[in-house]
């Protein structure tokens, strides 16, 4: 049986940025041109420590901005493999972030979905000025009402304070909020803070996180979305 607050309207939902709208895989060409051969090595290790970096960070008190968390996961990933990371290619790789690729799915699930009346946000990991500048380049600013970043509050996610953000920034009911990300970790942070909760399931074999917090449905696009809202 559903409780109350899984009946409500959802009046608002706020995305996962990395990963879920966009794709932190498009720098594997650029990493491949930079470093022929190591080009999906090094993106697949850099982002396992970016990620790894801010749970460590957060665990220790020590914050640093996902900027910074960035740059400190390329440098790693590149001694790791014995690359040469020059003061040119690192600032190339950085400035990849600036304008990821967005996933196909992204503006017209965003489209419809405003035209529907839903608010609509980004709740993110990622340090403003990177995320404004992703946004910028991937042409969804306008359909955004905000871009709500953890540096308001120096902890990354899955802590609870994160996700206490998006109802916070929304003017809307925690029940009324719901949280979509293709990262199953960060649904079952979602779902345990107390949001309604999507997931993105964008490979297929991919299981979800046995962390107790099973997402309220899953999908494998954005525009999946406006019918279930």
């Amino acid at each position: 049986m559903q409780s109350a607050a899984q009946t409500k309207p959802t009046k608002a939902l706020a995305f996962d940025a990395y990963g879920t709208l966009f794709d932190v895989f498009s720098v594997i060409a650029l990493c491949d041109t930079l470093f022929p051969g190591n080009g999906s090595a090094l993106a697949q290790l850099w982002r396992t420590k970016q990620l790894q970096y801010s749970l460590l960070r957060s665990t220790m008190g020590r914050y640093e901005d996902f900027w910074q968390l960035t740059e400190d996961g390329l440098v790693y990933a590149c001694k790791s493999l014995k690359l040469d990371l020059t003061v040119d290619t690192r600032k190339q790789l950085m400035n990849a972030y600036l304008s990821l690729a967005a996933f196909p799915d992204v503006k017209p699930g965003l489209e419809t979905l405003k035209k529907q009346g839903v608010r609509l946000a980004i709740l993110s990991n990622g340090e403003p000025k990177m995320l404004a500048a992703a946004v910028k380049s991937a042409g969804l600013t306008a359909l955004l009402d905000a871009i709500i970043s953890v540096d308001e509050i120096k902890i990354f996610k899955p802590s609870p304070r994160v996700y206490a953000l998006a109802s916070q920034r929304l003017k809307v009911d925690n029940s009324e909020v719901g949280f979509v990300s293709s990262n199953s970790w960060d649904v079952c942070g979602a779902a345990s803070a107390g949001l309604r909760t999507f997931w993105i399931q964008r490979r297929a074999a991919e299981p979800a996180e046995e962390l107790g917090y099973a997402a309220d449905r899953v999908v494998h696009a954005i525009t999946d979305l406006p019918g279930l809202v």
